[in-house]
């Protein structure tokens, strides 16, 4: 998921270099939603792991 918020950000800069800001704007707000899916994923796995890792001891 973290590669398509990437490709999305890759297409933004491009577009934004030939000036298609309609393009741009929307590829950056695609890129925006997974980059904050994955971050919610991750914190939510990173407790997860904690609380599992608490309990095995």
């Amino acid at each position: 998921m973290l590669h398509y918020a990437g490709v999305f950000l890759v297409i933004a800069l491009i577009a934004a270099l030939f000036g298609f800001t309609g393009i741009a704007a929307g590829a950056v707000n695609i890129a925006q939603i997974l980059f904050f899916i994955f971050l919610l994923l991750f914190v939510v796995s990173f407790i997860t792991g904690l609380v599992r890792r608490g309990r095995g001891t």
